[in-house]
């Protein structure tokens, strides 16, 4: 590793699996040429749509310097239960932790709602021990009752263990010694702690988390074998790098150990092209905005930082409590389907046509309207490129949208994207509103092939300003993976009152944190400007349940100051001051990041191709409350000196761009558009 600034000496190449494309990007740091593919996700084994990616490049896999990978592996067996068989070991009386969960409920009004626990109740076996919440022991650990219930697991046919005992993040004696029994009898390396992983104090979160990490260890350890085999053979001689949910990435052969943390993998690696555009152009406050063809995630990036949060739940009842992008996702996709329910009301999504059979549009035999049809009926998207689709998604916007709710065709395929629009910016406002943001204070930064289809019409709605569509918005997360750092993240749980916190331990658990990142990240063989540590305290006040993460200078902060930020950060958030109610410092987190060299971004649209004017293909009618006469441009023309005024569609490879009426687009010198929203 060099900590001066230094930069690869090859090819960087960065590539994400999709549910439904696999993207690479491969930039050369030398000349800042790139190279771009997108080729079908091959399914089950998504490795052989990796390597096919980088043939469609004409990839010369030796040549590669770094590649890292954005993988759904983990993300998709959690969401589809698809999992490895897996047991648990825990604290007599704490069988059910897994299960119980936090007593809510699916759906807050529901009378009943269906819940899988990630390991079944028949491979959750309970042996005698005891910790207290400070870490005595109460019940000694009956190391033959571990022996015992490791034999039942595998004679259960599990591949994964999981070793939960209640109090371990306060004391971890008891789960480290039923590991060594456990792994004296387990035939391979799949054995998980849940203190390792992480040390906080809510049993439920703990075991969730370590529970999804055992069941898809095997897994992506498998995945990323093959994968790393595959590149081998066909020459690529370094080291590969996989994403983490948390922006950074971590080496191939590292990554199975905590699984877990390559959850939200995909989403991630935009959230950091996001970071890494908006700083080039300029732009260090964003509201990012994903939107493909099943769902659409959201995050806001303040101040030139993604958010990391270790409170994620991917799902219900799914806490995944390892830090991870604060991403927020809601069922609004180009392919949700639109529909008139019992009571006459339109809805839209969450279902989804998918890829297959996809929007009517598609010709594939979907039959159910979608918002990529809505799209195409309002002009949005060519008609002529779906041929006699295009009347089919026509006839059924009539037959199923239309004619049941007395509108015209295009008004009724309007209302489809106004309600699509109104689920997104409800996401959106989510991100920011909610957490004390104004929205007017950022750019919304539109990528993913169906992204910039709705930003401007977001923006209108939520009073953005400014649009960003960075130069290839399909292709974003691949982008993301080039440029993102190395990344460390380390949470510990004290759960003291404040004013008695030993202020010496505290100093000496961040200082471990900071030693143990640096490292790891001294382990990697990757070239970087420097490595830099990252503070914070998860604190409330005593007999709250809410937790405010506060920014700390490190870790030599006195009492009186953590006091004093705290106090600060409750004041920004609620505006309410508690003088007479003792603070709490929960959690101690640090997270070392290795910063590398800044690519040069400015090719990802070959200025070879720019003309020195802006010229339309064609005009094409496009429906604004009624149809209008609007040119029609090639993106990879357009001069870097762009001024264009709304309406104007601009079509590239990987996706079009709506510019409503009286909205100005200009470009800056990366080649990305910046839309100028008019009220």
């Amino acid at each position: 590793m060099a900590s001066a600034e230094q930069g690869p000496v090859g090819l960087v190449a960065g590539v994400d699996v999709g549910g439904t494309f696999t993207d690479l990007v491969i930039l050369d740091p030398a000349s800042g040429a790139v190279r771009l593919a997108k080729v079908p996700t091959s399914l089950p084994d998504q490795s052989g749509g990796v390597l096919a990616a980088f043939a469609e490049a004409g990839a010369d896999l030796a040549a590669m310097d770094l590649i890292v990978h954005g993988t759904t592996t983990t993300t998709n067996a959690v969401l589809e239960r698809k999992l490895c068989r897996t047991g648990l070991i825990t604290t007599e009386g704490f069988r059910d932790v897994l299960e119980l969960g936090r007593r809510t409920r699916p759906h807050p009004y529901g009378m009943k709602g269906g819940f899988v626990p990630v390991i079944p109740r028949d491979l959750r076996l309970e042996v005698p021990e005891r910790m207290d919440a400070r870490g005595r022991v109460v019940t000694a650990l009956d190391e033959a009752a571990v022996a015992a219930a490791v034999r039942q697991l595998l004679a259960a046919g599990c591949e994964s263990l999981v070793i939960h005992f209640l109090h371990a993040y306060a004391n971890p004696a008891h789960e480290l010694r039923a590991a060594e029994v456990a792994r004296s009898l387990w035939p391979n390396g799949y054995v998980t702690t849940g203190h390792s992983l992480l040390s906080e104090s809510r049993e439920f979160e703990r075991g969730v988390t370590a529970a999804v990490n055992a069941s898809v260890q095997p897994l992506l350890e498998r995945y990323v074998a093959r994968l790393a085999d595959g590149l081998r053979a066909r020459g690529y001689g370094r080291d590969l790098l996989v994403m983490n949910g948390n922006g950074g990435m971590v080496a191939a052969g590292a990554v199975a150990r905590e699984a877990v943390k390559t959850v939200m993998s995909g989403p991630a690696s935009g959230v950091m092209a996001a970071v890494a555009t908006g700083r080039r152009a300029g732009m260090a406050n964003l509201l990012t905005y994903d939107m493909g063809g099943t769902s659409t995630d959201v995050a806001m990036i303040r101040a030139g930082v993604a958010p990391v949060s270790n409170e994620i739940e991917v799902e219900y009842a799914m806490p995944i409590h390892v830090p991870m992008v604060d991403v927020r996702t809601v069922g609004a996709g180009g392919g949700s389907i639109a529909r008139v329910d019992q009571g006459g009301m339109l809805r839209v999504g969450p279902e989804s046509a998918g890829s297959t059979p996809g929007p009517i549009c598609y010709g594939r035999g979907g039959t159910q309207v979608t918002i990529s049809d809505a799209n195409l009926l309002l002009g949005r998207l060519p008609a002529h490129r779906f041929g006699q689709a295009a009347e089919a998604a026509r006839r059924a916007m009539e037959d199923q949208i239309a004619r049941p709710l007395g509108l015209s065709v295009e008004e009724a395929a309007e209302a489809v994207l106004r309600i699509a629009n109104t689920h997104m910016a409800g996401a959106i406002r989510m991100v920011s509103i909610s957490m004390g943001a104004d929205p007017r204070d950022f750019a919304l930064f539109a990528f993913g092939g169906a992204g910039p289809l709705h930003a401007v019409a977001l923006a209108r709605e939520l009073a953005v300003p400014k649009v960003l569509v960075p130069a290839r918005p399909g292709l974003t997360n691949a982008l993301g993976c080039v440029v993102a750092d190395l990344r460390h993240d380390f949470v510990r749980t004290l759960n003291r009152p404040l004013d008695t916190a030993d202020m010496d331990e505290v100093r000496a658990v961040m200082q471990g944190q900071e030693a143990e990142g640096r490292r790891l990240i001294g382990a990697e063989k990757v070239a970087l400007r420097r490595v830099r540590a990252e503070f914070s305290a998860d604190m409330q006040f005593i007999g709250q349940t809410h937790l405010l993460r506060i920014a700390l200078p490190g870790p030599g902060v006195d009492r009186t100051e953590l006091q004093r930020r705290f106090e600060a950060a409750y004041w920004a958030r609620f505006r309410v001051e508690l003088p007479s109610i003792r603070a709490n410092l929960v959690n101690l987190n640090c997270s070392v990041i290795g910063e590398r060299p800044e690519l040069d971004l400015s090719r990802l649209i070959a200025p070879e191709d720019r003309r020195p004017q802006a010229e339309p293909k064609e005009m094409r009618r496009v429906w604004f409350a009624g149809w209008h006469d609007v040119p029609v441009y090639w993106r990879d023309h357009l001069p870097l000196a762009l001024s264009l005024q709304g309406p104007a569609i601009i079509e590239q490879m990987d996706t079009t761009v709506v510019v409503e009426p009286g909205c100005r687009v200009t470009s800056d010198a990366d080649g990305n558009l910046i839309v100028e929203v008019a009220e």
